[in-house]
């Protein structure tokens, strides 16, 4: 039977429910797999494949709850910190349990020059590193720009096999020949049933039964272009919107400027605020109710969209912006809503338009079928295979 460790220092959000999908279905195709986690990781309940919490938290967003007096530096320290005693505590686990092949849930570069060597050394001693690369586009700098290369370079330093949702050069700053890039498909997320019925939760967000309504789920971040959006309704004004989800931490105060952008343009009474981590039978309930999910990312966004995939599960329509990335592709590809431009107010007043005029033709049927974990995690084996350092003939 084949091994897989899978490394996934992510306790909640869209991370760690890749990970976890992702590790069930390879599960089933009849991998051991061992998932390194933390003690707080959320979808540690009845899973297929064994956790093993022995990892600290590393996000920003834990750390504020932990430090009275948070700055950059603490930042730094904490995630430095807790980051260097995960690698400690995944090489020597390889090491212990006589691991050859790893599966990051995501590639990670952050002071990576501060803890890539030793999974270089153990790369070069016959382990196979994969790793999935959510955000291909590493625009994000943190420090100096020369760091900033240094880092990207580090993070794919030790990695022979790398995982994306859309074909794409990737750019590792240095060549690396022997890094095979491997697309595999985003699958959707099993959902849990509405405990409410679509009259009972508009109610509940004082929403019209006859409204339409539009939701905005996830980690609110201004990259989803939500104030363009709250401009748009000036233009539409029989539209609602409902925003759930998280602030993160370092957009601190992003909410309260939306909504008193809301309130400024005369739109805020058609706007409801369930800010905050939103439990799994809520999330049901908010898409079940929803007509048209917004997918409104800025040309920056290169990546795919986990809500998308949650929206899946209830096959609404969706309002769709990005850059070059796998959200625009599958979401055209497929049919699943509309393509607006990005960052364009007016190119979402007309989407929103459109939407509310013509009947939509979705095909949810095909994207699910297309797009399973089950063809997720064959094309994880299969690649872990071909590195010719495992074989494993019987699972493929």
């Amino acid at each position: 039977m084949m091994k897989l460790l899978y490394y996934s220092p992510a306790s909640y959000g869209g991370l760690a429910d890749y990970a976890h999908e992702q590790a069930n279905a390879l599960d089933s195709l009849g991998i051991e797999v061992i998932l390194l986690c933390t003690p707080n990781y959320l979808n540690c309940r009845s899973p297929k494949y064994k956790c093993v919490p022995i990892l600290r938290e590393v996000s920003s967003e834990v750390a504020a709850s932990k430090l009275v007096v948070l700055n950059k530096v603490l930042k730094a320290i904490y995630f430095i910190r807790n980051t260097l005693y995960n690698i400690s505590m995944l090489v020597s686990f390889i090491h212990k349990a006589h691991i050859q092949d790893v599966l990051f849930g995501s590639y990670a570069e952050y002071f990576a020059p501060l803890w890539a060597g030793s999974l270089k050394k153990l790369a070069k001693s016959g382990v196979t590193f994969g790793a999935v690369v959510h955000d291909p586009v590493r625009d994000f700098v943190l420090g100096p720009l020369w760091w900033h290369r240094l880092s990207i370079a580090a993070g794919y330093s030790f990695l022979q096999l790398a995982f994306v949702h859309e074909a794409i050069q990737l750019d590792t700053v240095k060549p690396m020949p022997d890094l095979k890039v491997t697309v595999i498909p985003h699958g959707p997320y099993a959902q849990a049933a509405p405990t409410e019925s679509v009259a009972e939760t508009r109610a509940r967000l004082r929403l019209p039964i006859e409204a339409k309504v539009m939701l905005a789920f996830g980690h609110i971040r201004a990259n989803k272009n939500l104030d363009l959006v709250i401009r748009a309704m000036v233009q539409v004004p029989d539209v609602h919107l409902v925003i759930a989800g998280k602030e993160l931490q370092t957009e601190q105060n992003l909410v309260a400027r939306y909504q008193q952008l809301a309130e400024s343009l005369g739109v805020g009474d058609r706007c409801r605020w369930e800010i905050g981590f939103v439990d799994e039978p809520t999330v049901a309930n908010l898409f079940n109710m929803a007509d048209l999910i917004l997918l409104t990312y800025s040309r920056s966004f290169y990546s795919a969209s986990g809500v998308l995939n949650m929206a899946a599960g209830y096959q609404r329509a969706c309002l769709v912006s990005a850059g070059t990335s796998a959200l625009k592709s599958i979401a055209q590809q497929y049919q699943l809503g509309l393509w607006v431009e990005p960052d364009d107010v007016d190119a979402i007043i007309q989407g929103i338009k459109q939407w509310k005029q013509e009947p939509l033709k979705l095909n949810w049927p095909k994207f699910i079928e297309e797009n399973s974990w089950h063809n997720n995690a064959q094309l994880v084996v299969k690649t872990f295979k071909s590195q010719g350092l495992n074989s494993y003939p019987h699972l493929l």
